[in-house]
């Protein structure tokens, strides 16, 4: 393994935490620096991590840094990404890839045109749980995959999180906030979307903070809480997801995955590493399988690890932009099917990315 890809990240909020535990376990990373609009917790985190605090200007021209990491709010991704790649840097950017797909065609294309790499989380589908479940798949384990179901819900992050309001803003709602997780993992796994249908809807619950220092502050509701849609796979498969901030409790697993011969109970993911079970017409029974795919006791910040040796090694990335800009039109087409009751045909397609395989650790990969 050559020199680590050196690091600045811009936002230090809540998920910056994540992966700040991963770095240590990430020799191909090297955190430099990181910026925030708020310079005083910049100062404070960055004494805590033993790396340089800068103003976000300062950060995204600095010649020490190789990749930005961007962890701001949705809406200020493609702003912060753009500069970024204008001042030679790659980035990988927290999910949402941008608000809508009009926005990230020309940061994608500026990549492009430099040399420059742009990844996207989630990484989660990465680890074992994902992996396992798609080589189950691969492998004819439940036979030809026919249908699957993608499902989370919830009241609210709301109950929860100290400053929710950006959740219920244009970026966020269950489907921009929770939704790449499901559908990143059903590209993943069942290939490219080619058309999708939806059904929105926005319940007129009063919401408010419930912890912190905001408690009981009023949120004010700029998105759909509830979302449902069907998708159409270019392989032939249908998929559905449910996604939605507006569902008190529910016994409905995370994915299932129907297949001709079985059944995939795939894990959460929002997840990396939960395991994997399947049922067969020849077994009839849940079986939990072992792990044998993917990278091992993964967490936020494998997709950027994995960036940074795709760079080394001079092969496609796995998180990639490409990735994240299907799944960000997939759901774009299922806000506009869902408003407009109509069905979108998708523009973008996208290579299935390669497979993990099992036993890698960021000392071996």
């Amino acid at each position: 393994m050559g020199s680590p890809l050196r690091i600045g990240i811009v936002g230090v909020g809540k998920i910056s935490e994540q992966y700040f535990a991963s770095f240590p376990s990430l020799p191909g990373l090297e955190l430099v620096a990181v910026a925030d609009l708020d310079e005083a917790r910049a100062a404070t985190v960055a004494a805590e991590q033993g790396v340089e605090a800068l103003t976000v200007d300062q950060l995204l021209v600095h010649p020490r840094i190789d990749a930005v990491l961007n962890l701001t709010i949705p809406a200020a991704h493609v702003e912060v990404g753009t500069r970024a790649l204008e001042a030679g840097k790659h980035v990988y950017a927290e999910k949402p890839l941008a608000l809508a797909p009009a926005d990230a065609v020309d940061m994608l294309a500026l990549a492009e045109r430099n040399g420059l790499r742009v990844g996207s989380a989630p990484d989660t589908v990465l680890g074992t749980g994902i992996q396992t479940a798609r080589q189950l798949l691969d492998s004819g384990r439940i036979g030809t995959a026919v249908g699957a179901t993608a499902f989370w819900v919830s009241p609210g992050h709301e109950l929860w999180h100290p400053a929710p309001q950006f959740y219920y803003q244009p970026g966020g709602g269950p489907l921009f906030d929770m939704g790449p997780y499901y559908l990143t993992a059903l590209v993943t796994m069942l290939g490219p979307v080619v058309r999708v249908s939806g059904a929105v809807g926005r319940s007129d619950r009063e919401r408010t903070v419930a912890t912190g220092p905001n408690a009981g502050a009023p949120i004010t509701v700029a998105v759909d809480t509830h979302v449902t849609a069907t998708l159409e796979h270019a392989s032939g498969v249908a998929s559905s997801l449910t996604v939605s901030f507006d569902v008190w409790a529910s016994r409905i697993p995370n994915i299932e995955v129907y297949g001709t011969e079985g059944t995939i109970a795939v894990p959460d993911p929002n997840g990396f590493s939960d395991p994997v079970a399947v049922w067969t017409k020849d077994e009839r029974e849940w079986q939990t399988v072992e792990d044998s795919a993917g990278y091992v006791d993964a967490a936020r910040g494998f997709g950027l690890a994995d960036l940074a040796r795709a760079i080394e090694t001079d092969r496609p990335h796995r998180a990639s932009g490409e990735l994240a800009f299907h799944v960000l039109e997939i759901m774009d087409a299922i806000i506009r099917a869902g408003n407009e009751h109509r069905v979108i045909e998708l523009d973008s397609t996208v290579e299935r990315p390669k497979p993990v395989p099992f036993g890698l650790t960021p000392s071996t990969w």
